[in-house]
């Protein structure tokens, strides 16, 4: 073990100190009585209480019940409390990346989980005390010289405690399943009749993913933030932070009236874990119709209620006068590229109607946003402007709404007509790969 620095070592035995100096006053807290004829069993409590958690003898103890438990961040109980089989720590950023969300989404920010005997648990609270951002686990892991000499004197009996409490990540006994484990089969080949095509799985819970995601449902919907953001939406005022809601939500309860059996993080959440949707969307199809009546398209485009949504949002975020820097440029240009992207919603719904309706008598648009609504039935020749057109009617439309409220003028008017020219050149040519 390397040289340790005499510093750091008395910082991390002030840690562990401290923490047990806590736990003795709790515990010192719940020895009451008024008789005083139990005044002597409840000084030899006490007393029993100081010598239990003086350093060594308590990091003895928890170095020998450290055994009884298990960190890990994949858990079999919340599949089913009474299965016996494997539990495993994979710390995320180990895992490997996908395109989908999982628990290596977590990279290094999460929270490992614990299972095993409740009674023991306060040890891997112990681990879990943090210096300089590491946890004491990690240390243990790391061999870390500074936390044995923080753990006692003697190098052997300091090197012992930490195998120990790093031994809480190594699985318990050989890997194995159970009967009352979740297995499924996996196709591995082409041949589903071949009983060597498939591998049998044994998912497992992934604590650490669920704890993570229930702490981002609890911030959204219970924390100030999230309170004062419902507020601003109601008050129908701008606000930073967006409102999110998570509906058809279910809450599985884990563990009954003793989640601690299940795990340490599902005892932290009082047994309750989070279900999202996972429902068919119910689609609600509007028929669509020719743009007839008008002579612009943006007539029926900005009666859509997500343009409607977008122009607001726009609208009350500049009337805020923002200061004119980048994390105002890239807001206000994210709320354009909304407005776009469901200007080419609305195209790709206008160009799946039977070509030709641009030629009904009642059609008043402009050869440009006829050619550019109904490409392959509109009354030839196509106009050589048309993406010159389109995006200078579109820029004019988005000035319009925004006249009434804000000094908009030529520059505005150039910065939207460029980001349309450029939006359109770049449907155009991922159409063309489609085709």
């Amino acid at each position: 073990m390397q040289n340790h620095h005499p510093q750091r070592s008395a910082e991390l035995r002030a840690v562990i100190v401290e923490f047990l100096n806590k736990r003795l006053a709790d515990k010192l807290d719940g020895i009451k009585g008024d008789n005083p004829e139990d005044e002597p069993l409840r000084q030899q409590r006490r007393t029993e209480l100081h010598q239990q958690f003086q350093p060594a003898t308590w990091l003895e103890d928890a170095a020998r019940r450290a055994s009884q438990i298990q960190a890990v961040t994949h858990s079999l109980k919340p599949v089913h409390p009474d299965a016996k089989g494997t539990s495993l720590y994979c710390p995320p950023a180990e895992l490997a990346s996908l395109p989908v969300v999982g628990s290596h989404c977590l990279g290094a920010d999460f929270v490992g989980d614990v299972v095993g005997n409740a009674a023991a648990l306060d040890v891997y609270k112990f681990l879990k005390l943090e210096h300089s951002s590491q946890s004491l686990l990690a240390l243990c892991l790391q061999n870390d010289a500074d936390f044995a000499a923080a753990l006692s004197d003697d190098a052997a009996t300091a090197q012992a405690w930490m195998d120990a409490f790093a031994s809480l990540t190594a699985p318990r006994g050989q890997l194995a399943s159970h009967t009352l484990a979740k297995q499924l089969y996996w196709p591995v080949s082409d041949n589903p009749h071949r009983d060597d095509g498939f591998h049998v799985l044994s998912p497992l819970y992934a604590s650490s993913l669920a704890h993570k995601v229930y702490g981002q449902l609890q911030d959204d919907r219970f924390s100030d933030e999230a309170k004062a953001a419902r507020e601003a939406k109601r008050a129908d005022t701008f606000s930073e932070r967006p409102v999110r809601e998570y509906r058809h939500m279910a809450v599985q309860q884990l563990g009954g009236t003793k989640p601690q059996n299940i795990s340490q993080l599902n005892s932290e959440r009082r047994g309750n874990n989070h279900l999202l949707a996972s429902l068919p969307p119910v689609w609600q199809s509007v028929a669509v119709k020719p743009v007839l009546n008008t002579d612009s398209l943006f007539h029926r485009y900005s009666r859509r209620p997500l343009v409607r949504q977008h122009v607001k949002a726009l609208l009350d975020f500049l009337k805020t006068d923002p200061h004119p820097n980048q994390a105002t440029r890239n807001q206000r240009a994210g709320y354009v590229d909304s407005l776009l992207d469901e200007f080419f919603q609305f195209t790709a719904e206008l160009r799946e109607l039977e070509p030709g309706w641009s030629q009904h008598a009642d059609c008043d648009l402009s050869m440009a946003q006829a050619h550019w609504l109904d490409p392959l039935g509109a009354a030839p020749p196509a106009p050589l402007d048309r993406v010159e057109t389109i995006s200078r009617d579109f820029a004019g439309w988005l000035n319009a709404q925004l006249h009434a409220a804000l000094p908009v003028g030529d520059p505005e008017f150039v910065a939207w007509r460029r980001r349309m020219t450029d939006e359109i050149d770049a449907f155009e040519r991922e159409s063309s790969h489609a085709d």
